[in-house]
């Protein structure tokens, strides 16, 4: 399952820093960092957002079911 995830983020943040981890060995808690340039100027809510977006399918079907986000900017 960290491959798929880390496919999405990396079709969402092409060229961009992506990591995913699975924090419990189940296959459904899920920590992803990503830094970007996207997120320069941006709040940590709408930076946040960004990355919800690009795993809006497996949030949406209960694949995930817990989701720590850390990002930062690049610039």
């Amino acid at each position: 399952m960290t491959e798929r995830l880390e496919e999405l983020l990396r079709a969402a943040f092409p060229e961009d820093e992506v990591a995913v981890e699975d924090r419990t060995g189940g296959g459904d808690h899920f920590q992803v960092t990503v830094a970007s340039a996207r997120f320069d100027g941006l709040s940590l809510v709408e930076q946040h957002r960004l990355v919800y977006d690009a795993l809006a399918t497996p949030l949406a079907d209960g694949t995930i079911h817990e989701l720590r986000i850390k990002t930062r900017g690049v610039g």
